[in-house]
């Protein structure tokens, strides 16, 4: 297969163009770097079944020759990227949308949306199935984010009805791993990058919010399996092993030997109080669960930041 990557640059971005080119199918990887970096991908420059383009999936898209899947990856996941950048994020989960569909339908490709849990906003179902349609805010400071998505999954419904696209809709839950970029402003980069500095690690609140934490490579076998399964519907993929952000902390100071311990901070604004995915239908449809244990997921992404620290 030949399949566009928006987004391709980037963390999760990056470890799909790996996969799919370790499989032998061609990727053609789009980015406009604002996110994402050149040194994801730089191993793949010069591989025959590989390709970049460097460009804003929110203006007019255009990819010379076949295409059998587009995968839009293209956003801006993290708060400290959709709250400095509000208009970016909106503009790219809608009008980048918007053009990936439209390029789809013109080359009669799959099309495979990353949405994410946040359309779940602070759920008030837990764990999260497919079926929830959520709790959230459409003004509030994550509302960017949360409703650019909640749009792409209208819009590209909206699309296999009217237009008959085939498509795929996977909704990304906490996901950590190797290429997390260091001022990612996340969960996992944060408290790794404060340990391996031997800081205390920073809890937003009282740390009992809970969140459930996805290996990378977990998750992008999950989206493969995805984009070639025939579920049209979303499907949430994400690791139902919870911990709350305190017990978490924790565990990253054990495992870098940081006896700085932690230092609590004021809540952030409408930070969900609980995150868990159903994965039952991942399970189902898929034959999908993770195999990594934190631990040991962890330890892998530890090692990728100390070296990322000492250059």
């Amino acid at each position: 297969m030949r399949i566009l990557i928006t987004g391709g640059a980037g963390f999760i971005g990056s470890h799909l163009c790996d996969h799919l080119v370790g499989l032998g199918h061609e990727v053609v990887a789009m980015d406009n770097l604002i996110t994402g970096s050149p040194d994801n991908i730089a191993h793949l420059i010069g591989h025959p079944q590989f390709r970049f383009i460097k460009h804003d999936v929110t203006n007019f898209v255009y990819v010379e020759g076949p295409l059998d899947a587009v995968m839009h990856l293209a956003s801006l996941p993290s708060p400290v990227d959709y709250v400095n950048l509000p208009i970016q994020t909106l503009k790219v989960g809608a009008l980048g949308t918007h053009k990936a569909l439209g390029l789809a339908k013109e080359k009669g490709a799959v099309f495979f949306l990353a949405s994410t849990s946040e359309i779940y906003g602070d759920p008030l179902v837990h764990p999260q199935p497919e079926e929830y349609w959520g709790n959230v805010n459409p003004i509030g400071l994550r509302g960017v984010y949360d409703e650019s998505k909640r749009f792409a999954e209208a819009m590209t419904m909206a699309y296999h009805r009217y237009h008959k696209v085939d498509t795929r809709i996977v909704r990304i839950f906490n996901t950590y791993g190797p290429r997390m970029r260091l001022n990612d402003g996340r969960v996992v980069p944060t408290l790794v990058s404060q340990a391996l500095q031997r800081q205390p690690l920073t809890v937003h609140g009282d740390g009992q919010q809970t969140r459930s934490f996805c290996y990378v490579s977990d998750l992008v076998e999950g989206m493969v399996a995805l984009l070639f399964s025939d579920e049209v519907n979303p499907v949430n993929l994400g690791n139902p092993e919870e911990h709350t952000i305190l017990e978490f902390a924790e565990i990253i100071n054990d495992l870098t030997g940081n006896a700085a311990g932690v230092t609590f901070t004021e809540a952030r604004p409408e930070d969900p109080k609980q995150r868990r995915p159903d994965i039952g239908k991942a399970r189902t449809i898929l034959g999908w669960e993770p195999k990594v244990g934190l631990l040991d997921g962890l330890t892998q992404t530890i090692a990728w930041f100390k070296q990322r620290l000492a250059r």
